[in-house]
């Protein structure tokens, strides 16, 4: 009878968690369908993982002709950013599944005029070459938002362009800079404007972007009438960190396509929307949200469909299924003989705080595996898991002594302290990279949910335990007051660990980016490698760093340095709004704009989430009080 009763426990907390992932993952209505399934143009990328225009890798003919007729199926017209390199056969392969081309060329600062020329002279080559298929061309991409060249030096690259080519000419940046620019807009041919309502300097919820949009397109309309425009770039993110109102989904990107389309159909707009695949490449300079726009996965998988109701997680079965298992390996292999002596309501907790440790550890390796674009990160990723796993089962198995059906052990209280502090050391590292590079890095909430829930798990268990001292129940999760050995040696040995691996995620930084190229002396591409370490956010030499000092260090001291955290993270959230340039023209009134900043910050649902991760990591800490490891 008691076991059955168990095993019902079991079922009920793998059906709920069934339930509450089936719930967020119903078929949502995304808005109108797109007319045929298909697309007037999208931008268009040919690289996949292992691939990167940063160190030169460049996909096969094959490859890229797989890419487009795929993409004949969905789009008219592609847009593409370079025309040398690889992609010189482009407009053949293009006219092969009659699609047509608006043909780019990208060009830099002065330090890269050699492949500037490169690629001006391919463009105009390809230009006269496939007159039929390439209808467009663009000369430079947010140059001038990047500073690499001044307005006249750009110009000079246009004019030459214009005199060599018979189709029409542009440049494209974001619509503010055409505002700044008139020199540029008097040059070309047709305006190329991106309007990106998830970058703007006032990032915008999805369901209001469609007004912003023709907001925008009218100010050039009414700075510059006569010429045509062509929204080059609009489009939304399937993943990644939020921006005060403007939440990255799968869903949302589905609204924002569609609705994009309606607005495009209804005025009469030209519009091109990024992008057609993800680019793994380009999280090395935007994160996992740089390189999450594509309507295609980096498997060349739909990411959502353009007709119909869209998923938000259309493997949330398989979650399921593999978070099931690990709670009835962890409940039955280890607790089933032990939880038959508990009541109804202390067994039902105990399995539920397995259940809820099984759930999020798979969903947090899941989304870590999926945003993990090369072997490095993929370490990170099983790193993490690793981490994960060994702390949840010494939560368990503090939940069951909580649950008087375990025994105390204190070679498992030291390494419950150690994974702990491990934690903490990620958080501390996560918080300073957010803090250094803020605008496109994760908010790193899903990596501590691990420990934070276990710790809040714990202080329920405790209570239905019988656990009048809730510090007691804190203080345990990092191995109470008592003093453990050779701390002096594991520090030694994590610093060691540390560095070498510091050292190795240099190395791959160096070679895996554009360094050779924007830093030709070794001394200072050994120092930007180095400091690209600080705000990686998927390395983990500088954690084991980070954990090598602190386990040294008081607790108290640690549980004040992540609640001051919260406060300095609020204040670099809200400063990085208010100095944007078009934040400051809508909202010249300090104390305005200071409002509005401090809104979006407080209200980003990932940023309070991970403040409150810090806030519960420094309760444990915090209870132990002053107590610092020693011999």
């Amino acid at each position: 009878m008691r076991l059955a009763r168990t095993l019902f426990f079991i079922a009920l907390v793998v059906v709920v968690n069934a339930l509450i992932t089936w719930l967020n993952n119903l078929p949502q209505d995304a808005g109108v369908d797109v007319p045929g399934g298909k697309v007037n143009s999208v931008s268009f990328a040919p690289f996949r993982e292992d691939h990167s225009p940063l160190t030169e890798v460049f996909p096969s003919a094959q490859e890229i002709d797989e890419d487009l007729r795929l993409l004949a199926g969905q789009t008219h017209t592609i847009r593409t950013y370079a025309s040398s390199k690889g992609l010189t056969e482009l407009p053949a392969m293009a006219r092969k599944y009659g699609l047509k081309m608006i043909q780019g060329a990208w060009i830099g600062g002065p330090t890269v005029a050699k492949e500037n020329e490169e690629e001006i002279t391919a463009l105009i080559k390809a230009a006269n070459a496939y007159p039929d298929v390439i209808t467009r061309v663009i000369v430079g991409n947010e140059v001038l938002l990047r500073g690499e060249l001044e307005p006249e030096q750009l110009l000079s690259y246009i004019r030459r362009v214009k005199q060599a080519v018979k189709q029409p000419v542009s440049y494209a940046d974001v619509w503010s800079f055409y505002m700044r620019y008139p020199e540029i807009a008097k040059e070309v041919d047709f305006f190329t404007v991106h309007i990106l309502p998830y970058w703007e300097d006032e990032p915008l919820p999805v369901d209001k972007t469609a007004e912003h949009i023709v907001k925008n397109y009218q100010r050039i309309r009414d700075a510059y009438p006569g010429k045509p425009i062509l929204i080059g770039e609009s489009g939304w993110p399937s993943t990644g960190r939020q921006r005060g109102p403007a939440v990255p989904s799968v869903v949302n990107e589905a609204k924002f396509i569609r609705s994009l389309v309606q607005v495009a159909n209804k005025n009469g707009f030209d519009i091109n929307i990024v992008e057609a695949f993800n680019q793994p490449w380009k999280s090395k300079l935007e994160g996992v949200v740089g390189a999450s726009w594509g309507l295609y996965s980096v498997d060349r998988e739909p990411v959502f469909p353009l007709t119909g109701k869209v998923i938000e997680n259309p493997n949330w079965p398989l979650r399921v299924l593999v978070a099931s298992l690990l709670t009835v390996l962890a409940v039955v292999g280890f607790y089933a003989s032990r939880l038959q002596s508990l009541s109804a309501l202390p067994l039902l907790a105990f399995v539920g705080f397995a259940g809820m440790l099984s759930a999020l550890q798979v969903n947090q390796t899941a989304d870590l595996w999926y945003t993990s674009y090369n072997n490095l990160e993929r370490f990170h990723a099983l790193s993490i898991a690793g981490l994960g796993i060994a702390l949840g089962a010494l939560l368990l198995r503090q939940g069951a002594e909580l649950l008087r059906i375990a025994k105390s052990c204190a070679f498992l209280f030291a390494w419950s302290r150690y994974l702990f502090l491990t934690f903490v050391a990620l958080a501390f590292y996560k918080a300073q990279a957010l803090g250094l590079n803020g605008r496109y890095l994760n908010i790193p909430y899903p990596l501590t949910l691990i420990p934070v829930a276990g710790t809040l798990g714990l202080l329920v268990l405790g209570a239905i335990g019988g656990e009048q001292n809730w510090r007691q129940v804190l203080a345990g999760i990092v191995g109470g007051t008592a003093k453990t050995g050779g701390v002096y040696k594991l520090s030694a040995l994590l610093a060691v660990a540390g560095a070498v691996l510091v050292a190795f995620e240099t190395y791959q930084i160096m070679i895996g980016t554009n360094f050779p190229t924007a830093y030709p002396i070794f001394v200072d591409r050994l120092y930007a490698g180095f400091m690209t370490t600080l705000t990686y956010s998927q390395l983990q030499g500088w954690v084991l760093l980070i954990a090598a000092l602190i386990i040294l260090l008081p607790f108290r001291l640690l549980a004040w340095v992540l609640i001051l955290a919260v406060p300095a993270l609020i204040v670099g959230e809200t400063y990085a709004f208010m100095i944007g340039h078009d934040f400051i023209e809508a909202h010249p009134d300090f104390g305005e704009r200071l409002q509005k900043a401090l809104i979006y910050t407080v209200t980003n649902c990932q940023m309070v989430y991970w403040l409150g991760s810090l806030i519960v990591l420094a309760l444990p800490l915090w209870a132990v009080g002053k107590s610092r490891q020693g011999e």
